[in-house]
């Protein structure tokens, strides 16, 4: 199977919008914007996640994303990092529809500057809001099955629960939560936040998940451009992972050739 054919046959929907890439990436921390365009490319992502109070997406003066990363042939998802209360997340949002267009977007109002966990009590409250207002909410969240299943019930198009603290590298460290919220969920979950290198985002997807989104893992990486391609295979062999199913862990050795019969 050719990697054209896979992306064919594994395509996903996301609010109503079919994508053959399985991974999101981010625009930030990058040296420039020509660094990003490479590494958008080669990570082979469809969608990119834009900070809108920090990616200049409308100032002409300025060098400006969209001359780098066409919006016609990428999916631009903008984002409210940055935000600490369901105000400024709603305020943000309605500039980015007003400035691009943008209905399609990524929530996370988050708790505090240390961990920047999210706030689930601001998120419910801006979620509310903002599908009220026609905006097809992506939602950064708690690996928490419950608040999950409240968000969609909310009418959230993809739930994204952290898999460590944004920025931390650190991998997925409740696989058995996010693998709950997987099995309940009837929209798409990805994994946002936490991952490190290419061997986090194969755990993510063998646990089912319909993608990854990340951005430090890649934009920090010594060779970002290399990373992105890591990537984009990494998520690539840990879907076909799960697809494949694995064999069941075992406490004790299981030959790989019979004993019956031998000389």
């Amino acid at each position: 199977m050719t990697q054209t054919e896979f992306g064919a046959k594994d395509a996903w929907t996301l609010a109503g919008q079919s994508y053959s890439s399985r991974l999101i990436v981010g625009t930030g921390k990058y040296r420039d914007f020509e660094e990003t365009a490479k590494a958008v490319v080669a990570s082979g992502a469809e969608i990119v996640t834009v900070a809108v109070r920090r990616v200049n997406v409308s100032d002409p003066d300025q060098p400006m994303l969209v001359d780098y990363l066409d919006p016609k042939k990428i999916t631009y998802l903008p984002n409210t990092a940055g935000c600490f209360d369901a105000a400024s997340a709603i305020r943000t949002l309605r500039l980015a529809r007003e400035a691009g267009g943008w209905d399609l977007v990524k929530l996370e109002v988050l708790g505090d500057q240390k961990t920047l966990y999210p706030n689930m009590i601001e998120t419910f409250e801006a979620a509310q809001t903002l599908i009220k207002e026609g905006f097809k909410v992506m939602v950064y969240c708690s690996d928490d099955p419950i608040a999950a299943a409240k968000l969609e019930d909310m009418g959230c198009v993809a739930i994204m629960p952290l898999g460590a603290p944004i920025g931390s590298g650190l991998g997925i460290q409740n696989p058995v939560q996010i693998r709950l919220m997987i099995e309940q969920a009837n929209v798409p979950v990805l994994v946002d936040a936490g991952v490190g290198t290419a061997s986090d985002a194969s755990v993510a997807m063998e646990l089912g998940c319909d993608g990854v989104l990340m951005n430090t893992a890649i934009a920090e990486a010594k060779d970002p451009v290399k990373m992105a391609r890591a990537m984009k295979l990494a998520v690539e062999s840990g879907r076909l992972a799960y697809q494949a199913g694995r064999m069941p862990k075992k406490k004790y050795a299981d030959p790989s050739s019979p004993l019956s019969g031998l000389i």
